[in-house]
Order: C-alpha cells, then structure tokens, then sequence
C-alpha cells in the first residue's frame, strides 16, 4: 500500500493558520527515515526539529551508564525537539525512530524565530509540549504499577494511533 506524504499529515502543521505555515512551508523538508535512526543523541545541540507524518519516533532517556528508557513516543500528532524553543540547548534524551517513514524536517532557528513571535505557533507548540508532559507521566506510572501485559497493550495502542494505517504488519512500519 502506497502512502502520500504531505505536511498537512502532521496534525500540528495542519492546525497552523494559513499565515504561520505559509511563512514555514517553503523551508520544510520532506525527509525518509529509517528504523533504529537516531535524529539527535543525548547530549548533542540539535539543529533541526522534526514534524513526523508517517514515522515513529521514540524518546528515550539516556543514563550516565548508556542505558535507556523510553518516556515518550511522537508520531504524525506532534514534533520532535521541543528542547529548541523552549530554551534548551541541549537534553538527556536521545531521539530514536522506532517506525519508519516520513517526516518534515524544519531548521531550529526558523521555528524558534516563530515561536518567539508568541502568536499562534507558540500556543500550539506549548499546548503540544503540555501533552507530551502528559504522556510521559502516564508511561512513568505505567512502567511502575502496571504488568509487562498492559505495558505492552499500552505500547501498541500508543504505535496504532500513530501509524498511517490501522495495522502493525511489517509494511506499516513497524518491525519486531
């Protein structure tokens, strides 16, 4: 099954009005990424945020030790870098694509340029932010209290509402 890619399958670019995504359309790349790719590493000063449309992508936290775990997944509902406008250089986490596909690709400077103009995009980004703090609350009291069964019930109902299809075959993506 052959899926298009376009901007406006990311759910945040989607709800931008018409002026802001204007203004960020042109310096969008669309991007091909694949499984097991990192887009930054803990640690390392990003140059790039990423608006997924039909890619996964893991955050994890990374240890002192070089172990990690993941505290959230962002799909074709959000962005990856949230670190760039909100005032952080750089992050403990790693960013790791856990399903391959596309993504819109944008220059940090851009957005924070955007961002700073504190209209439209910087609610829209905040609301996001706020959601993700959201979901990784919900895995850190899921990881504590409930059974590996119902982590993992939890994992793939969070991979299906982000996949482009309804299915976890091999061809949507996904590769256990």
């Amino acid at each position: 099954m052959l899926i298009s890619q376009s901007p406006m399958q990311n759910h945040l670019l989607a709800a931008l009005p018409a002026a802001e995504f204007d203004r960020l359309s042109d310096q969008l790349e669309l991007v091909s990424l694949h499984q097991c790719e990192a887009l930054y590493e803990s640690g390392v000063r990003w140059q790039h945020v990423y608006f997924p449309i039909t890619c996964i992508v893991s955050l994890l936290y990374v240890l002192e030790s070089g172990e990690s775990a993941e505290i959230a997944v962002v799909g074709n509902e959000g962005i990856v870098g949230i670190s760039i406008f909100m005032g952080g250089d750089t992050t403990p986490n790693r960013a790791l694509v856990q399903s391959a596909g596309y993504t819109c690709r944008l220059r940090g400077n851009l957005l924070k340029e955007e961002f700073d103009r504190a209209g439209p995009v910087l609610r829209l980004l905040l609301r996001h932010t706020q959601a993700l703090i959201i979901q990784m609350t919900q895995t850190a009291v899921c990881n504590r209290h409930h059974s590996i069964e119902q982590q993992l019930c939890r994992w793939l109902l969070l991979s299906i509402d982000r996949l482009p299809t309804d299915s976890l075959k091999n061809d949507a993506g996904i590769n256990r």
